[in-house]
């Protein structure tokens, strides 16, 4: 199974780099796990909201372009459906039961994305409710695959 994080930004604290480093050295057991970081669009503190819609275009098409056509793409979307840890395991599971070997997870920028993303995708998903800092969510983001991987094979991991 191949895995792909495209994510728009880049990771700048070193506890959070160094967080994900551990998540993706306990995935390779798994999984081969990739990180993609796109350029984040450049806004002054004072952007308008059209000149954000701008930015949030352009990183969704930058978000598109680095997709497969092969690959089965989980936008990460705030408005998504909410899944237990259970139910996201599930996912990959019936995904590589029908075929699919590439797993695409799309973290937009901290404006998000827009709805051209959300068609392409094959799934809109929603870790919370809750707003998470941007950064912090990439590790989110690996903890919960490494969990996912765990619980599919049959392995423990603390609940």
């Amino acid at each position: 199974m191949n895995i792909k994080i495209i994510c728009v930004g880049s990771l700048k604290e070193n506890y959070l780099q160094a967080a994900c480093a551990e998540y993706i050295k306990r995935l390779k057991k798994y999984c081969s796990i990739s990180i993609i970081e796109l350029n984040e669009a450049k806004l002054a503190d004072n952007a308008s909201p059209a000149q954000i819609q701008q930015a949030v275009s352009a990183e969704s098409s930058m978000l598109l372009n680095a997709l497969n056509s092969k690959d089965y793409v989980i936008a990460l979307d705030v408005g998504g459906v909410q899944l237990s840890s259970n139910e996201f395991a599930q996912v990959f599971s019936e995904q590589m039961n029908s075929g699919k070997s590439s797993f695409c997870l799309l973290i937009g920028g901290s404006n998000g994305f827009d709805d051209s993303v959300r068609k392409r995708a094959d799934m809109v998903l929603s870790f919370s409710k809750l707003t998470f800092p941007h950064q912090l969510f990439r590790v989110i983001v690996l903890e919960q695959v490494y969990r996912a991987m765990k619980i599919l094979n049959n392995e423990r991991y603390h609940k």
